[in-house]
This record gives structure tokens, C-alpha cells and sequence, in this order.
């Protein structure tokens, strides 16, 4: 591998640390460059059934979310799924999980290779979620902040029967306002404080967590889901990083004042939304441990994969229906 980080053959980078810290030592995530939206308008993605693939790696929060709204959607047959293992190489995300080591789609060993036949000056990280126009062979999207979006309006017309309104248009505002700093204290957050190259840094992300999370702690004492009786967008994108806490961030990013389960709330609230279908059955522990604690970003010269937590006790009973 070349010394400056970039992938062989290519101008993308391999790792946060090329581009995304700071002088000060503080993480500054890559901003996404496929943006266009999907919609029926001049300039934005047709929405069709079938031309679309959707590729994520199991350990990935901003993915496991487009995972989660696709089957609650029930979308699995209008857009198709490729799954990267969830140990990030150096060569970024790979389809060792299929057989022959590629993409049984795009025929793509690597996440890089559509990134790079896409856009040759290319020069960030490719990362997951990341839609592949299957027709144009190219990557149309990978803005992880409005995804989910686009598959709750753009896509209605394919929703099942059903379907839960996860983005309703009366809450649409407060839902914006509540997930812009959901990202930014909590979704993020965790990653402010496990990227920090500095211990200021570090622990002014872990404080801004931690405050959130109590305030969280607190909302959730008195309603079932963040914004009433119903699961929306944003409980999505909550549950994503509540379900990677104590496997993952507690230990892997030091962010340690508590657990997910020392919050009587969050804990409970978290089992109800792993429970509910959609949630825990496309949640991989053992995924989500393997990708932070053996990836290319982990401080683990010695690739040990930690025993615990016990996850069993995820379907232990929870008490949110009396708030129902």
C-alpha cells in the first residue's frame, strides 16, 4: 500500500485519519458526495423498482439504518441488497461474504472499484450505504443523512400494505431539528470521541454525548417512542447507535461513563425497538464487534475478538407497553 493512504490504482483514502482530523486533534466526518435525491422531478433519480442496489456492511450504523427502513418499508424486493464484510480492509470495504469474493451484481471485489469506475478524481473514503445505479453502472448516492428520506417519500409508491408512516409530513420539522442533533451529539458523536487524536477533543465529544444521552434518558420516561406512540425516522437512527454501545463504543471508543443497560429508559426502549421486526432481525453482533474491534481502524495489534457482553438479554421482556 502506498504511504499516503490512498487505495492502489486510485485516489480514495482508506481512513478517516488521511483527511477527516483536524489540528486540534477533533474528527470532522467526510461530507457525502453522491447527493442527488431520488424523485419524479428534472435532475433527480428516477425511482424504479429493480435498478437500484443498495450496498452496506453489518457493523455500519449510517447502513444498518437504510437496512432497517427498507424491510419495515418492505422494500427488500424494489431495491436490492450487497453485503460487505464487516472488517473494513485496507483496501476498503470487501464482498468476501460471496462467493468468489465479489459482488454476485456488479461483479466487484471492492467497494473502491464502483467509487473509482464512477469517478476517477474521486478522492474521499468510499463508504456504506452507497446505491449503485445497476442499469448505469455507477454510484448515484450515498448521502446516509437522507436515504432513509428518500425510501419513506420517493419511494411510497412501492411501500407494502401497511406500511408504518415513518417520516409523517406534521412531524416532519421536528423530526429535522431532532435528527440534525441526534448527528451531531450522539450518531456522530461516539465517533468524535473514538476518532479524537487529542484529549481535549475526546473529552468534549464524550461530555456532549453523555449530556444528550441523559436528556434522552429523561424523554423517554414519559412516552414510548421519541415522538409519541409511533416509531419514526428518528427512532431509527437512535436505535442504531444504542444497539453498537456497550459492544462496541463502550470499550472500542471509551465512551464509558455508562452503558446502554445502566439507562433503566434507554435500555428498555432500546429492547422494545430490537424486538419489533425490522430491528434485531438485521442487527449482527458478532458483525458489529468484528468490524470495530479487528477493522483498520482499531488500536488491536494482536486481533483479539472481546468474549462479552452478552447479548442474549436483549430479548429479556421489556416494560414500554404501558405507555401504549
Amino acid at each position: 500500500m502506498p504511504n499516503n493512504n490512498t487505495i492502489e490504482g486510485t485516489k480514495i483514502v482508506n481512513h478517516e485519519i488521511a483527511k477527516e482530523i483536524t489540528k486540534d486533534g477533533a474528527f470532522n466526518r467526510q461530507k457525502n458526495r453522491f447527493t442527488t435525491p431520488f424523485g419524479n422531478q428534472s435532475g433527480e433519480l428516477p425511482v424504479e423498482a429493480g435498478r437500484y442496489r443498495l450496498l452496506w456492511a453489518r457493523i455500519c450504523p449510517w447502513a444498518h439504518r437504510a437496512v432497517i427502513v427498507r424491510e419495515l418499508l418492505g422494500l427488500q424486493d424494489v431495491i436490492s441488497l450487497g453485503t460487505a464484510s464487516p472488517v473494513r480492509t485496507e483496501n476498503g470495504w470487501e464482498f468476501s461474504l460471496d462467493e468468489g469474493g465479489v459482488d454476485p451484481v456488479l461483479g466487484i471485489r471492492y467497494l473502491p472499484d464502483i467509487y473509482a469506475e464512477t469517478d476517477p478524481d474521486y478522492s474521499g473514503r468510499a463508504t456504506v450505504p452507497t446505491v449503485v445505479d445497476v442499469l448505469e453502472r455507477k454510484v448515484v448516492n450515498n448521502d446516509y443523512f437522507r436515504l432513509t428520506h428518500y425510501f419513506e417519500t420517493a419511494f411510497k409508491p412501492f411501500h407494502k400494505e401497511g406500511a408504518p408512516d415513518l417520516y409523517p409530513e406534521e412531524l416532519r420539522a421536528e423530526i429535522d431539528e431532532f435528527n440534525e442533533l441526534l448527528f451531531h451529539e450522539v450518531n456522530n458523536g461516539v465517533y468524535k470521541a473514538g476518532f479524537a487524536h487529542s484529549q481535549a477533543a475526546y473529552e468534549q465529544a464524550y461530555d456532549v454525548l453523555f449530556t444528550r444521552l441523559d436528556q434522552l434518558e429523561e424523554r423517554l420516561s414519559a412516552q414510548r417512542y421519541l415522538f409519541g406512540d409511533s416509531i419514526t425516522d428518528s427512532d431509527v437512527r437512535f436505535y442504531v447507535t444504542l444497539v453498537r454501545f456497550d459492544a462496541a463504543y463502550y470499550s472500542v471508543f471509551r465512551t464509558n461513563r455508562n452503558r446502554i443497560i445502566d439507562f433503566p429508559n434507554l435500555w428498555n426502549y432500546a429492547k422494545d425497538l430490537y424486538q419489533t421486526p425490522g430491528f434485531g432481525d438485521t442487527t449482527d453482533f458478532d458483525s458489529i464487534k468484528r468490524g470495530y474491534q479487528l477493522g483498520n481502524h482499531a488500536n488491536n495489534p494482536h486481533q483479539l475478538l472481546a468474549k462479552g457482553p452478552d447479548v442474549s438479554i436483549w430479548n429479556e421482556p421489556h416494560n414500554r407497553h404501558r405507555f401504549s
